[in-house]
């Protein structure tokens, strides 16, 4: 998924354009999310809908709506699991984060300390961390244009040697950006992917399983479309609406860009990992890794940190003492759509998902704003 103005528009929805003054209504933070969901799903009409409200303790809220899908008659469920799509980066960034802590990385690794190899000098001082940043000035038309998309799913080579083949090509000619400024590619990914296999020795999928899935036993995890039963993904193409279920071959992108874009999980399981961002690290990570992950470059715009957008929102501040920091991200393989809006602060993050990538894409941002807005107004004690 490329970051563009709908990923800013689903950070800057969750500015409401109510005050902070005494609810009109006293609701709780389930009728606010089941009747923002109620709303949403009518106005937007995607295949199906989900969201979760998650405080420092857990689970608040949780609510779905329509099919699994389009043609069938089988209702989305509270426990299916949802395409994540980019917002894997953040889990990505999580893992080498765990690297770092456990003393076999560091934050100013370079990138070609890391992949060495015959890398053109421009790569020279270029260090993994600005790769997250979407900052080292790599391209995705360079190394992952539509040539590659096209051919990638029949490539007989491992995926360790994939993701590497990549890195090779994009750094055996000099940066086609500008270094240190913002160019959103999930080559940037990618690339990190294929270091942290280098310094592990071991396929992405299995680290990520290892770093992060199993210690917050994250069960439902897994690579890919959902397996079934579970929602298809859906899209319009060329004027058709599609209905893709895992087995086919467009149901996701190839398996070398999963350190960018390829985690499934259901909202529980996904909420245990936003919590994290919540509770300082909790038993994942430590303050100060969690302080890295989520400090954004703020030289040029966007405020973007380690598979974050970062922007101050007045309604984020803890006990609504002025605005604090709010991290989201959209995540689409334009079959599925998932947005995360995480408060530290406050103690809230909101997780909105759909299996339609068109659709959805109305729909997430919507339900992000309408349930904001009705937390907002919620009764005294609740979670706003």
């Amino acid at each position: 998924m490329i970051l563009d103005r709908r990923m800013i528009l689903t950070a800057m929805a969750a500015t409401p354009a109510v005050g902070l003054s005494a609810p009109a209504t006293a609701r709780t933070p389930d009728e606010v999310l089941q009747a923002a969901l109620d709303r949403v799903f009518e106005a937007a009409a995607p295949v199906g809908l989900g969201a979760t409200l998650i405080s420092r303790e857990g689970v608040v809220a949780a609510g779905v709506r329509g099919l699994r899908q389009k043609e069938g008659s089988e209702p989305v469920r509270i426990t299916d699991a949802w395409h994540l799509g980019s917002n894997t980066k953040a889990m990505t960034a999580a893992v080498f984060a765990r690297l770092v802590e456990q003393g076999r990385a560091d934050w100013d690794l370079k990138i070609v300390e890391a992949l060495p190899g015959d890398h053109h000098p421009a790569w020279a001082e270029t260090r993994v961390i600005d790769f997250m940043h979407h900052r080292a000035g790599l391209k995705d038309v360079d190394v992952m244009g539509q040539a590659w998309l096209m051919t990638a799913r029949a490539d007989p080579s491992t995926l360790p040697e994939q993701r590497r083949a990549i890195a090779d090509k994009a750094l055996s000619v000099p940066p086609d950006g500008t270094p240190g400024e913002f160019e959103y590619g999930n080559a940037n990914y990618v690339l990190v992917g294929s270091v942290i296999e280098a310094i592990t020795g071991k396929d992405w999928e299995t680290v990520m399983r290892e770093q992060v899935f199993a210690p917050l036993e994250l069960a439902s995890a897994g690579f890919g479309p959902p397996p079934e039963p579970a929602p298809w993904g859906h899209r319009e193409y060329a004027g058709q609406d599609l209905s893709l279920p895992p087995s086919h071959p467009g149901a996701d992108n190839p398996q070398a860009l999963g350190p960018a874009g390829t985690v499934h999980m259901t909202m529980s399981d996904y909420a245990r990992f936003l919590s994290v961002f919540l509770n300082d690290g909790g038993d994942l990570l430590t303050p100060a890794s969690v302080e890295v992950l989520t400090t954004p470059v703020t030289t040029s715009p966007p405020p973007y940190a380690c598979g974050w957008i970062v922007l101050e929102q007045p309604w984020a501040g803890k006990d609504s003492e002025g605005p604090g920091p709010v991290l989201a991200h959209d995540g689409s393989n334009t079959a599925w759509y998932a947005t995360a809006v995480v408060a530290p602060a406050k103690g809230l993050a909101l997780i909105v998902v759909s299996n339609d990538g068109t659709a959805g894409a109305r729909a997430c941002p919507m339900l992000v704003e309408a349930t904001i807005r009705g937390l907002l107004v919620a009764e005294p004690g609740g979670v706003v």
